[in-house]
Parts: structure tokens; C-alpha cells; sequence
């Protein structure tokens, strides 16, 4: 297992919290991921890990602490502010449009166009599909016909389109809800073999999942939350066992002992 610790920051946040009225949903987050690093974050329902995320990505806005990105304090407004910024999350729901088809998905809201005619544009088709293309091949994704609309595909291709994505804009950091929650055996190797492929290219990535096996079998670096706070920050080696996760999970161990989850 490779060591992160002396690569580049790409991301952390500090004292990351979030409140809805008298619910602390988030308490004080101190989390970093490396360049060329995958963490998965785990926890049980209600633990705080998609709560976590939307911090992140500006889906909601925080009620205190820092996000830095690649040294740098940030203040996102909305997630296409974090998208712009390098910050690509595959949600469990997709985020794609049925009727439109791969390069339409992939340049939704931030179309190539070749020049602007007051409020009217010409978008710039073949630079699209190009992109498209190399986003594909970039992430090892085989879409048969890239013009098809995506409610003629499989689960598995929807979702690999949806990671593909993350490729065509040079992310800085990947993040994936659950990526393989709905798809069968099949459809999940490809998108683990996706993950895979963005290791060996140096992109970080993190990966929500339950799937234990995938995570000992992907991942650096688990993460895990209960109760709104991170209560264990564990590496993947030959020592570590799925039941030392499961006991972070449920509390029958405390994470006291573990440095915060950097």
C-alpha cells in the first residue's frame, strides 16, 4: 500500500459542521485527501457522509469551518461553482437527462459554443463529441453510440457516463455517491474497473459505499462516521478486517486512539 502522506493536499476541511435548526447533522470534519489518493467514507444511515459531501460541493451551504482546495480557501455558492472549480460528484440519482444523448449530458450547462449572436449561440457539436470521446477513452467507459439518448442505455452505461463526466473536465478530485448501489454484477465491474483506471492515473477519488468488499478491494483509506462526526480514520492493509470497520460503525469501538482523518 502506497503512502500519501508527503503528496500534495488536494482537498481538506476544517471543523467542518452543519446545523438544521437543533440537529447537528455535522461536527467539526477535519478531513484531507492526497493527490493520487481514494478514500471511502462509511457510517451507517444518518451517520453524516452525504451530508458531508453536499458541503463539499455546495449543495447545501455550511454552517461553519473551512474547505480548502489545492492550498487555497474556498466559498462555493452552488455546486456548478465546485464543478467549475474541479469538484465532480456522481449522486446516486445521476444528474443526467434521459432525452439528450452522451456529449448533451456531459456539456449540460457548460456547452462548447463556436460564437454567440446576442442572446442565440452556435454550439460547437464536433468539439463536444471530441471531448466526449477522450473523456471516454480517458476513463476506459465503451458507449457503443455516443449519439444515443441515455434512456435507451443500461443502468451500468448511465452510470458510466456519469463518471465519464468527471474525465471530459479535468476534475481535480472525483467524488461518488453509492455508484454501484442499483447495478448488477456485471455493470459493477465495469464501473469498479472505471476506479481503477482513474487510480492508475493519479486521480483522487471519494467513494461513498456499504460495499465492503469494494471498498478493501479499491480503496487506500476508509473513513468512517457515526452520529455526525468522524470517529475513525483507518488505512487498508493486511491488518486492518471488515469487522474492525463494522465495529467503528456501530460503536462497539471508539476512534479515539486514531488520528483525524488526514
Amino acid at each position: 500500500m502506497l503512502d500519501y502522506t508527503n503528496a500534495e493536499v488536494v482537498l481538506e476541511t476544517r471543523d467542518l459542521t452543519k446545523h438544521y435548526g437543533g440537529v447537528h447533522a455535522l461536527e467539526g470534519a477535519n478531513f484531507k485527501i492526497h493527490k493520487g489518493e481514494h478514500v471511502a467514507i462509511m457510517g451507517d444511515n444518518g451517520a453524516g457522509k452525504s451530508t458531508f459531501v453536499r458541503q463539499i460541493t455546495a449543495v447545501e451551504q455550511r454552517t461553519r469551518g473551512d474547505i480548502i482546495l489545492n492550498g487555497s480557501k474556498t466559498q462555493f455558492d452552488s455546486p456548478i461553482e465546485a464543478r467549475e472549480a474541479g469538484i465532480e460528484t456522481v449522486f446516486q440519482n445521476l444528474a443526467l437527462a434521459d432525452d439528450l444523448d452522451v456529449p448533451s449530458n456531459l456539456f449540460l450547462g457548460r456547452e462548447k459554443v463556436k460564437f454567440k449572436l446576442g442572446p442565440f449561440s452556435i454550439l460547437d457539436n464536433k468539439a463536444m463529441r471530441e471531448a466526449t470521446m477522450a473523456g471516454l477513452v480517458k476513463t476506459g467507459v465503451k458507449i457503443p453510440n455516443i449519439l444515443n439518448s441515455i434512456q435507451n442505455m443500461s443502468g451500468g452505461q448511465r452510470q458510466c457516463v456519469a463518471i465519464a463526466r468527471t474525465a471530459a473536465f479535468h476534475s481535480k478530485l472525483t467524488i461518488m455517491d453509492e455508484p454501484t448501489a442499483a447495478l448488477g454484477v456485471q455493470e459493477t465491474a465495469q464501473v469498479e474497473n472505471i476506479i481503477r483506471t482513474l487510480k492508475e492515473q493519479q486521480e483522487p477519488v471519494i467513494l461513498i459505499s456499504h460495499n465492503m468488499r469494494q471498498v478493501f478491494d479499491l480503496m487506500d483509506r476508509i473513513v468512517v462516521f457515526r452520529r455526525g462526526r468522524i470517529c475513525a480514520n483507518l488505512t487498508i492493509d493486511g491488518s486492518l478486517q471488515p469487522e474492525d470497520v463494522v465495529a467503528y460503525i456501530t460503536g462497539a469501538k471508539t476512534g479515539s486512539e486514531f488520528p483525524e482523518a488526514m
